[in-house]
């Protein structure tokens, strides 16, 4: 499992009153049905799914916030000024203060997402390496990554990195490793993402390993905690029989003191 920080500073949630979501042109309860999404849903998911399970350990660390498709609003004037990243996430932030909202406010929250994603389509790919990429600047999100599926088609590569320098993204570095997989080290995830033909990865430099898939960490989390509960059972029937036993042993004491 990747390292992530076990305790991190958390700035506060700083609510600025209701949100008139009548007013609002689009329901943020709902994620719409993108034409798209047969090309992005199966990348979308490996990358939430291993996020989820190797930094928000299954979304119970309150200080990472972890969404895919959902909307971050950028001018306070006016919420339907909005962007919606296929996969962000922030660092230090209070996650549970943010749900309720429905929506990423970035001055409620204290800083704009940490890092974002967006997964190539034929509808998309234009709008990634356009529009969204000039917003994501404008909001301030340190890196903004882009997965093409295809290879390029969409993109015009296969995998892009880039971070925010005064202002204006630059160029992660990738490498294609001995072993054929295009890699790009993210410095605020701490790992590299990775195309891996057609298929998104993650390599931890520090394990010397790429990251395991998240239905595994799932299932050795689900029989560690159910050991877990064996064992506790276990000891909890342990005790109670001591107890009983302790129990009987003062009683056959007293008889013994009455009949003497």
């Amino acid at each position: 499992m990747a390292a992530t920080p076990t305790t991190m500073t958390m700035l506060p949630y700083r609510r600025m009153g209701d949100i008139d979501y009548d007013s609002l042109d689009f329901d943020p309860n709902e994620i719409v049905d993108k034409p798209e999404a047969m090309e992005q849903r199966l990348p979308q998911e490996e990358v939430v799914g291993l996020l989820r399970a190797h930094l928000t350990e299954f979304n119970r660390r309150a200080d990472i916030f972890l969404d895919a498709d959902t909307i971050i609003c950028y001018d306070r004037r006016d919420l339907n000024v909005r962007v919606s990243p296929d996969v962000y996430l922030a660092f230090g932030v209070d996650a549970r203060a943010i749900r309720p909202r429905k929506l990423y406010l970035p001055w409620e929250v204290g800083k704009p997402p940490d890092w974002a994603l967006e997964i190539a389509s034929s509808s998309t790919g234009r709008e990634d390496v356009g529009r969204k990429r000039r917003i994501y600047a404008r909001i301030g999100i340190p890196e903004y990554w882009r997965f093409d599926p295809t290879g390029g088609d969409y993109h015009g590569q296969a995998l892009g990195g880039e971070r925010l320098v005064e202002g204006v993204y630059q160029p992660i570095e990738l490498t294609t490793e001995p072993d054929g997989i295009l890699k790009g080290y993210s410095p605020v995830l701490g790992m590299s993402l990775c195309w891996d033909e057609g298929r998104p990865r993650f390599y931890d430099p520090r394990a010397g390993a790429y990251l395991e898939s998240w239905e595994h960490v799932s299932e050795a989390r689900m029989d560690a905690e159910a050991q877990a509960a064996v064992e506790q059972a276990a000891r909890l029937a342990a005790e109670a029989r001591a107890d009983r036993a302790e129990s009987e042993l003062r009683r056959l004491l007293r008889g013994r003191e009455s009949e003497g």
